[in-house]
């Protein structure tokens, strides 16, 4: 326990965390599944030892009580699970995931949290950009992962789908609809990292929490990121941070209560307005993103999925998380250009598929609780403990703004219920209710 009361350890041990949930594919495709697995086990060892360490700096009821529901009723559908196998490993992952979150939320304050978040995605993204660079130069080929997928054998295909490659050597394409996928081998997954690096970065220079010139290379970089990954759901989520952001600086101006009513109406009807225009104008604004009507096949995935869970209406098929390939239904459900798909493309009708009515609407006051409480951690000033306002901190943003980047994502994505979606989501909901951790946590 004082091992891990040092914080060079606990330096470490946070920036190893964030590199397994934030670059999961690029390890997986790099060194295996067995050698992550043993890897994300270690560190959510290390996290509830952690918790124990610092037992004295939490309590239980710092945990939001959505939170706990939510993973008492996962934790509960094994015993209706329809594949109790998958479930059960399923299980295992999401609870590793919760218990490396909870350790964040509960001991790490939000300066080093920015800090090792800035360090583990300015590298992913540098690292992208060289990888991409050395297939485009070097090797001028699409490039296979070194271990594929679970389920996946590429003997069984005459083509292999453009889906199944690391890197599709498309970067000098990008003005002829190319699209990098850097190390994690997926350019809507490369391309929301750097939307979270944007908001890292802008947010540490803003704070002084980095040096100007690293602050700045990192905005660059996450900017340049975005555009080689072409991703409209980034783009969406990216327009709805940017107004988001504009939306609580509006507020902290408004420094009386009537002109806070007055903002708050003029945010509704500017809010109400831009739905009415996306709405009608939808088709235009897909085509202006390069996507189909039906949503590059996202369509058809969410009829097949919404029909699976209509069976089980109220309380679902069984937690899972990750699709398992090999468990029916999973193993035959969804299909896209002939690559089984392990997600539903929709984090809310994967729910229903999981856990029924019942987890959505358990999920749903996790979000929307969360979020409420990241608007008012933003937009309120900050007292000291006299009693004195203090200056406002750009900081102070960064739950809200990670939280709507990743409800926009989990309308065509399912990755808020796993991996980084899953573990930031517990973050942000834990900070916001508990506040921010201390500096440093006490020595045994």
């Amino acid at each position: 326990m004082t091992f891990l009361a040092r914080p060079a350890v606990r330096w470490v041990w946070l920036v190893l965390v964030l590199a397994v949930l934030l670059a999961g594919d690029a390890i997986r495709f790099t060194v295996g599944w067995t050698v992550f697995g043993i890897l994300a086990v270690l560190v959510g060892i290390v996290a509830a030892l952690i918790l124990v360490a610092d037992r004295r700096t939490w309590r239980v009821r710092d945990l939001p009580a959505p939170f706990v529901a939510f993973l008492a009723l996962a934790t509960l559908s094994l015993a209706w699970s329809a594949y109790p196998g998958a479930t059960a490993l399923g299980l295992l992952t999401t609870w590793l995931i919760a218990i490396a979150a909870v350790a964040i939320g509960l001991t790490v304050p939000r300066a080093r949290l920015i800090r090792a978040l800035a360090a583990v995605i300015g590298g992913v993204l540098a690292l992208s950009i060289v990888f991409e660079l050395v297939v485009a130069t070097i090797i001028r080929r699409p490039v296979l992962p070194l271990f594929p997928q679970p389920g996946v054998d590429y003997s069984q295909y005459e083509t292999i789908p453009k889906m199944l490659y690391w890197s599709r050597n498309e970067l000098f394409e990008v003005f002829d609809e190319g699209r990098i996928q850097g190390i994690l081998g997926n350019a809507n997954n490369l391309g929301f990292l750097a939307l979270l690096g944007l908001i890292v970065f802008a947010l540490a220079a803003a704070d002084g929490l980095l040096r100007r010139p690293v602050a700045i290379t990192g905005v660059a970089l996450s900017a340049l990121t975005i555009f080689l990954t072409r991703s409209a759901t980034v783009t969406v989520a990216l327009v709805a941070v940017l107004a988001v952001a504009a939306a609580a600086l509006a507020m902290r101006r408004a420094a009386t209560p009537r002109a806070r009513t007055v903002t708050w109406v003029s945010l509704l009807a500017i809010g109400a307005a831009g739905i009415s225009a996306v709405i009608v104008l939808r088709e235009t604004l897909l085509g202006l993103l390069g996507k189909s009507s039906d949503l590059t096949g996202r369509l058809g995935i969410w009829d097949a999925v919404i029909a699976l869970a209509e069976q089980r209406p109220v309380v679902g098929w069984g937690w899972v998380s990750f699709w398992m390939p090999w468990a029916a239904p999973f193993d035959d459900l969804a299909f896209r250009n002939g690559v089984r798909q392990l997600q539903a493309h929709n984090a809310w009708i994967d729910l229903w598929l999981q856990l029924g009515l019942i987890g959505v609407a358990v999920f749903a006051a996790l979000v929307i609780s969360a979020l409420v409480r990241s608007w008012t951690t933003a937009v309120d000033r900050p007292q000291h403990l006299a009693g004195h306002p203090e200056p406002y901190r750009a900081t102070a943003l960064l739950p809200l703004l990670v939280l709507t980047a990743l409800v926009v994502q989990s309308i065509a994505e399912s990755r808020l219920l796993v991996e980084y979606g899953w573990a930031l989501l517990i973050v942000m909901a834990i900070t916001t209710k508990r506040g921010d951790a201390p500096a440093e946590a006490p020595r045994p």
